[in-house]
């Protein structure tokens, strides 16, 4: 942790999570990161409003991505959300919340700070 704007990772990967962490924190975001939807879901819980923005991979088992980003969305209404997906984009126009984004897999790290970055500069 860095001390700038704190952003949720989650994804069930380890590598991915260290990957995204470390641009991140490059980038100047403190990151929190989680390994599936369950731990996700408790820490935007726990504190709501010190989390600005979530990154999150769709496919976690079944508390999926989708699943994370509303609850996310219910506890802070402001939360920039980014989705991660290897499958088709098709299904974010009826699932994704309002106002985010889908990144599609393969990707560069650096896409995901850029798109996280452009949603909570937007707000």
């Amino acid at each position: 942790m860095n001390g700038g704007p704190v952003v949720l990772v989650v994804d069930d990967e380890p590598l991915i999570l260290d990957l995204i962490q470390a641009a991140l924190e490059d980038g100047g975001y403190s990151v929190r990161t989680a390994a599936g939807g369950p731990q996700a879901i408790e820490e935007l819980q726990r504190s709501p409003s010190d989390i600005v923005g979530l990154i999150t991979d769709i496919r976690l088992g079944k508390l999926d991505g989708w699943a994370v980003a509303t609850r996310g969305r219910e506890v802070n209404a402001s939360l920039a959300i980014v989705y991660m997906t290897g499958d088709s984009s098709h299904d974010w126009a009826s699932q994704g919340v309002p106002n985010s984004v889908i990144v599609q897999k393969p990707f560069a790290v650096a896409q995901l700070v850029v798109a996280i970055s452009e949603l909570i500069n937007a707000v």
